[in-house]
């Protein structure tokens, strides 16, 4: 068995017109992982997904879920989903909504049953199982789109923007069970803009820009390959400031940042600076961050900047 939950060799799509928005993604998603996939708007992200569920049709390239051809209906049926702005007929309750994506996905009525009332206290609703969508504020709607994502029981779960219009409390509970269902073994893929939060629970990401991978790997990695130390001062006279600046050291009032070195290159700094009589309330050592990754890695690439496809993809 592949280790891969997602595997992608050379996917590309071109749109009429000679419109590409995918140019040859390379891209693999481990297994029981909890996957990001980031990018600026347009980026081709929703084109993506939508390839691997089928919902468009790539131009050219290979692709595996699970081991099997994009396509595979048998695999299809173990993999769940959550577009981007889904929508339900607002005239059914949420208890409704579950069991009539569960029926479309050919879920037996047994496990119907069983299943829905958990997945409606699994994602905080199952007060409002009885009340209809029209009731529902934006952030509840995602998460009976959650809950119907899960309705089949699957092992890799596609998820476009899933926080989006939830409260912070309610996006902290959504994260949890995502890395409660990684710790089950399932895969989760996620579409979000939200770099902070993304950061808080993915195991591995990968950052799109104009269709193409610009950086992929895990978290730990990719954050872990830069760092940077922040002394913290009491006060510190212009005079001793210039004198400790340089290349990739910075000061930011009385903190002084330097960059890309480690513990024992910093130490002739602090030496310096006690010399000159400086007080150091504090030394901690700083990983890059995401969104410093994924400035570096888009550039200047703006929401314009990738082609977004048919219907706005993203």
């Amino acid at each position: 068995m592949s280790d891969w939950a997602v595997d992608l060799r050379g996917l590309r799509k071109v749109y009429s017109g000679r419109v590409e928005a995918l140019r040859g993604v390379d891209l693999q998603v481990p297994r029981g992982s909890v996957f990001g996939l980031l990018g600026p708007n347009g980026a081709g992200k929703s084109t993506l997904v939508k390839i691997l569920m089928t919902l468009i049709r790539k131009t050219s390239g290979e692709g595996l879920l699970l081991g099997e051809q994009v396509g595979h209906k048998a695999t299809l049926a173990r993999v769940g989903y959550l577009p981007e702005h889904a929508r339900f007929p607002d005239y059914l309750t949420g208890e409704q909504v579950v069991k009539m994506m569960a029926g479309l996905a050919g879920v037996p009525a047994k496990a119907t049953r069983e299943r829905t009332g958990t997945l409606l206290e699994r994602v905080g609703l199952s007060q409002w199982k009885t009340k209809r969508l029209r009731s529902y504020s934006k952030g509840m709607k995602q998460r009976i789109g959650l809950a119907q994502a899960l309705v089949n029981d699957p092992d890799l779960i596609f998820l476009d923007e899933p926080t989006d219009g939830v409260d912070p409390a309610g996006r902290r509970e959504i994260r949890l069970l995502l890395q409660e269902l990684s710790r089950e073994g399932k895969t989760i893929f996620v579409n979000s803009h939200l770099l902070s939060e993304l950061e808080s629970f993915c195991d591995s990401v990968a950052i799109l820009s104009k269709g193409e991978v610009k950086m992929s790997g895990s978290l730990k990695d990719l954050t872990g390959r830069k760092v940077s130390y922040r002394l913290t001062c009491q006060s510190v006279e212009p005079a001793t400031k210039a004198l400790v600046e340089g290349e990739g050291r910075r000061w930011q009032e009385n903190e002084l940042i330097v960059e890309e070195a480690s513990a024992t290159a910093v130490m002739p700094i602090v030496d310096k600076l006690r010399e000159r009589g400086v007080i150091l309330e504090g030394m901690r050592k700083e990983a890059i961050s995401l969104e410093d990754l994924f400035l570096e890695a888009v550039g200047h690439d703006g929401p314009g900047g990738a082609v977004a496809g048919k219907g706005g993809q993203s």
